[in-house]
């Protein structure tokens, strides 16, 4: 596995969640990690505590970009304005207030966002948009998008078909790609300066892209972290580490 170098971009990785920072669970946070460092970068963990102590600040300065991932939590839809369905889960007030801060910070220096999963729904939310809070029960017809992860079965993996001429579909090569499935949320109407380009057969949003210019910014409701080997998910990250370094590179004299 490739070492990052001492100039490699350092991405800003919060922990999923506050319970597994408390109890030291890194088994899921660890993939993340792994993928940075494969595409060049510098991770660079981020406590969900120091939202309260003024530390997130200073830190997401010296930050190149930032990678938000999944969350055994849902984004509490009184951020959205919603009425919470029976079927939506716990929040996570650590991991909202830190994914909102991070996000103030990527957007007004213009540093790259990854945003996988729980992170592409925080992602949306704090652009202004709203959630399907349970996919199973609001969307007809729809897919298994959920993974029972502790039964030991599959994970559950779909098609995902992109918009021509979309970042994925550049990266991906192709306008559909493979991905799996471990969700029970999904964008319901896109945030200002994001468009969706990315969609399961069913119609569920599988991925957004901002539309600000030199911004960038990517959300994808899959997890590919948990796809190393997979050609998309190495060019995914490369580009994400890759922007980010363009972040981090001294500007040139003029």
């Amino acid at each position: 596995m490739p070492v990052s170098s001492p100039s490699a971009p350092r991405i800003g990785v919060p922990w999923r969640s506050h319970k597994e920072e408390q109890r030291g669970e890194r088994q899921l946070l660890e993939p993340y990690l792994a993928a940075v460092r494969m595409a060049g970068g510098a991770p660079v963990e981020i406590s969900l505590a120091w939202v309260e102590t003024g530390e997130l600040s200073a830190l997401a300065e010296s930050l190149d970009g930032f990678l938000l991932p999944g969350s055994p939590a849902d984004v509490d839809p009184s951020w959205y304005h919603a009425e919470r369905s029976p079927h939506c889960g716990a929040r996570d007030a650590f991991r909202e207030q830190t994914d909102f801060a991070l996000l103030d910070a990527a957007c007004a220096a213009r540093k790259p966002v990854l945003a996988i999963c729980y992170g592409l729904q925080s992602l949306n939310v704090f652009k202004g948009g709203r959630l399907v809070q349970d996919i199973a029960t609001e969307v007809p017809g729809a897919l298994t998008h959920t993974w029972e992860r502790a039964t030991g079965a599959p994970e559950p993996r779909h098609a995902v078909e992109f918009v021509t001429g979309s970042r994925l579909a550049e990266l991906a090569g192709s306008r559909s790609a493979l991905v799996n499935s471990s969700h029970h949320q999904a964008v319901a109407v896109v945030g200002r300066e994001l468009r969706a380009v990315g969609f399961a057969p069913d119609g569920v949003v599988e991925a957004v892209e901002g539309t600000v210019a030199e911004h960038w910014v990517l959300g994808v409701q899959w997890h590919p972290e948990r796809m190393p080997e997979d050609a998309l998910t190495r060019a995914l990250f490369a580009a994400f580490v890759n922007a980010a370094r363009q972040v981090s590179a001294p500007s040139s004299p003029g």
